[in-house]
């Protein structure tokens, strides 16, 4: 799969407003957030709430150039809001966006791995002994406790991270699912789709089912889902190197590109008091 400017765009783009759609969500469901999101160089400015993993920029550059206003306009909307500025580097992101951030003084951060695969109608059978099925409306709470149970690896999750699940439910063309062993929910996935492209995330096992085939299971369900949606595409982040990597790549997933997180270190500086 040959990864230029066009398919770039289809997959961060997608990624974009899957955070749009989540920070739109959590206004609705926690309003004291104040969550809110700023269009900005293509791309969008996403603030969900006071240390929200979600509070960065995604998808400037990929439609042009980045002017130093841009950056300004961005670094304003986090920092009024109490906010570390973050900008996540697309490699195929018009030069002028890197250009600015090394001028500006931001830092390397983290990676992500950005998989993705086209979808198609051969992929393997999911493990027999685990069947899995969409979740309801009046599912909402099983599907946070089971998917936070999972993340957490506790029986009993903090509500921060019950919490942090939510929007993932209730988002605007999002799509959850269980995975059941017998009749005991064994985990939890998400689907959110954007212009016939597939995001695959929100993905956690409880520990008791582990190494049973339970993300297999959720991977499969998931892409047959998003084919019978029309998508065409199906992308999903992670860390590199890690487990959720390998589950991609054994499901067809491979490498489109590794994007940088990107942080203002006058910023992290202040923050942490040196």
């Amino acid at each position: 799969m040959y990864v230029g400017l066009a398919l770039a765009r289809r997959l961060e783009m997608a990624h974009a407003w899957r955070s749009v759609k989540y920070a739109r969500a959590q206004l609705v469901w926690r309003p004291e957030t104040h969550s809110t999101v700023q269009p900005v160089a293509g791309g969008f400015a996403v603030f969900a709430g006071d240390g929200s993993p979600l509070n960065r920029a995604v998808g400037l550059g990929l439609h042009g150039p980045v002017t130093d206003t841009d950056l300004q306009h961005v670094e304003q909307f986090y920092l009024s809001r109490q906010a570390t500025p973050r900008i996540d580097l697309c490699p195929l992101a018009d030069a002028s966006l890197l250009a600015l951030l090394r001028e500006r003084g931001y830092l390397l951060e983290h990676f992500f791995n950005v998989m993705a695969r086209p979808l198609s109608n051969e992929d393997a059978a999911a493990p027999t002994e685990i069947h899995v099925t969409q979740a309801a409306p009046e599912e909402a709470e099983l599907w946070i406790r089971t998917t936070a149970q999972g993340f957490t690896g506790q029986d009993n999750p903090p509500q921060a991270d019950l919490d942090i699940l939510v929007p993932n439910f209730y988002s605007q063309d999002a799509t959850c699912f269980f995975a059941w062993v017998g009749d005991q929910p064994a985990g939890g996935g998400a689907m959110f789709i954007h212009e016939n492209v597939a995001e695959l995330g929100g993905a956690s096992t409880r520990p008791a089912f582990r190494k049973r085939g339970v993300q297999t299971a959720l991977l499969r369900a998931r892409l047959a889902a998003a084919r019978k949606a029309g998508c065409d595409l199906a992308v999903s982040m992670t860390e590199p190197g890690s487990d959720s990597q390998h589950n991609m790549e054994r499901a067809g997933f491979r490498l489109a590109f590794t994007k940088a997180s990107m942080v203002k270190a006058t910023t992290l500086a202040k923050n942490s008091g040196i």
